[in-house]
């Protein structure tokens, strides 16, 4: 039955004047073209930032591949090289202790930022994060761009709002505006900007919200590409899209990505989370010495394998001297080298070189489908593209936001449709096999470290973690009732509450209404016994509401 609450007839009259005022705000025709020229604020702030941080990650990798390359490896040099990385990693250790936020990625905390959950300090951050993503390039790590070029456009788009003096959620909207600048600017793939910072980061589609998005993503591609122009970051010419008769590679590529995705997850949060957890417990940051030393091993070894991953694109490209042992090599050297970087919790991100392993793995794939069987060696570039698509898919588990990458990375639409099914069988695959999602994880991670909301207890989430969300059922046991007042199951943390479009971040007297959407953090070893505990707690009147409590189950 549903719970009677008493309540002050002043504050509910205020609670109607506040809620219709939102509502005429949202539906606002000033308000929508007020959220689009804000856009267009954000994308030139996030444009000019990426623009520059792109140059500078540029300049310090043609600084230490000429080092590398001036003179032969003798010990003075190799003195100053280890000297380098020794003091950069002390550096970098150095910034990450004085602002924490900038550890790793950069996506979580930009999720965080939008669910509430953190109020980063956004020119402290801003100006770390850029100086660590250089010291990394310089470094060689094997660290992308795409993760802190997010946070850097979401911080420009944090400094934009506060510029403007506006509100939390407004503020919320154009960080999201921010994070699609950043990666809009980041691969100069504005649509690609635009779907990730709606399904990653806001996970809401709403007509201001979309537009304002694109409004700044635009921008901001349009400011990167003036400078540093508007060619494809894959330059491979594709003839067309494959015959139909040779689709079977094309399932065959969904099957074997979506499995490859799942293991780069594994191998990567295993490390992350098991003997450099280990050793950052014993010795706290320098456990980024072993990235930064191992890359003047690798430097001196395979020096191809340093940084994002240009050095091995170029080598794809010109398409020249390679054989598929080479290949190998380069994608084995290069997930090895992706995860001690990442592992380690230096800052940066993993998306640029995903893309070059997709890339090696559909050159593999190339090989084995001209030189085994009749496909026309004209086609090989395709299996290319469809490997960038389908790890992308596999690992991150966003496959509309693959296909839209490969087609914005090469400048064709002529593989869409096969680009279209591996995308989705990697997807697939990558679920049944039941691995979590690439930044869902690292989401989940981030929020259990993150102290709870003021009057709300649980118990600490420990193993792995999954995220669900329940709906509150029309005459539930939850509703209406406050937060600190609902006996939680073990192991489970409440994470923000989605009423109406609007996005709170729960305290103990936060009042539960019907269908509120309700996000959890929960252990997955107890999934099933929790589950069931909260559709007991969420189920409404009747059975079939029981029934229906729309679980949105999402494995992370």
């Amino acid at each position: 039955m549903k719970n009677n609450h008493n309540v002050d007839p002043a504050e509910e009259v205020g609670s109607t004047i506040n809620d219709k005022h939102a509502i005429e705000r949202y539906f606002s025709r000033r308000l929508q073209v007020a959220m689009v020229g804000e856009g267009v604020l954000v994308g030139l702030a996030g444009g000019i930032v990426i623009t520059l941080y792109r140059l500078a990650l540029s300049r310090s990798e043609s600084l230490l591949r000429g080092f590398l390359s001036s003179a032969g490896p003798t010990p003075a040099r190799l003195g100053l090289l280890f000297a380098g990385l020794l003091c950069a990693a002390v550096i970098v250790a150095r910034l990450m202790q004085f602002e924490p936020d900038t550890r790793g990625s950069g996506i979580p905390q930009v999720d965080a930022e939008v669910m509430g959950r953190l109020d980063m300090r956004w020119p402290r951050v801003l100006v770390i994060k850029f100086v660590e993503g250089v010291l990394c390039t310089l470094s060689g790590l094997s660290l992308g761009r795409e993760g802190p070029s997010v946070l850097l456009g979401a911080m420009a788009g944090k400094g934009v709002s506060r510029t403007l003096n506006k509100e939390q959620g407004e503020e919320h909207v154009l960080v999201t505006c921010g994070a699609a600048a950043g990666m809009s600017a980041a691969f100069h793939a504005p649509l690609t900007g635009v779907l990730f910072a709606l399904e990653e980061i806001h996970r809401e589609f709403n007509a201001p919200l979309v537009i304002s998005v694109m409004a700044s993503a635009a921008m901001a591609d349009f400011v990167t590409s003036h400078v540093l122009g508007v060619s494809p970051v894959l330059h491979f010419a594709v003839v067309g899209d494959l015959p139909h008769a040779d689709y079977a590679f094309v399932l065959l590529m969904g099957v074997i990505c979506g499995v490859l995705g799942a293991l780069h997850n594994v191998g990567m949060h295993s490390l992350q989370s098991g003997p450099f957890a280990w050793i950052r417990q014993r010795w706290g940051d320098a456990v980024l010495l072993v990235a930064f030393l191992g890359s003047g091993i690798v430097a001196l070894v395979a020096p191809e394998l340093l940084c994002g991953g240009d050095a091995i694109l170029q080598h794809l490209e010109q398409g020249t001297g390679l054989s598929f042992a080479l290949v190998l090599s380069l994608l084995v050297g290069k997930y090895l080298f992706t995860s001690i970087c990442f592992g380690t919790g230096a800052p940066g991100g993993t998306l640029l070189p995903l893309v070059i392993m997709g890339a090696l793995i559909g050159t593999l794939c190339g090989f084995v489908a001209v030189g085994v069987t009749d496909v026309p060696l004209t086609y090989f570039n395709n299996f290319i593209v469809l490997g960038v698509a389908g790890m992308f898919a596999g690992s991150v588990r966003a496959p509309v936001t693959a296909v839209v990458l490969c087609f914005e990375l090469t400048g064709t639409m002529d593989t869409l449709l096969a680009a279209t099914a591996v995308s989705l069988i990697a997807y697939v695959t990558a679920n049944m096999l039941k691995v979590e999602p690439f930044y869902e994880t690292l989401l989940s991670s981030l929020l259990a470290k993150l102290p709870e909301p003021e009057g709300y207890q649980s118990t600490e989430v420990v193993g792995s973690k999954v995220l669900h969300t329940h709906v509150v059922g029309v005459g539930s046991l939850v509703e209406g009732k406050a937060v600190s007042e609902v006996p939680w199951p073990h192991n489970t943390l409440l994470v923000t509450i989605d009423r109406a479009g609007q996005r709170i971040v729960p305290s103990g007297p936060t009042q539960l209404q019907a269908l509120d959407h309700v996000l959890f953090i929960m252990d997955a070893d107890l999934e099933s016994d929790t589950e069931l505990l909260l559709q007991g707690l969420f189920g409404g009147l009747s059975d079939e509401s029981s029934m229906g409590t729309r679980q949105g189950t999402e494995q992370v």
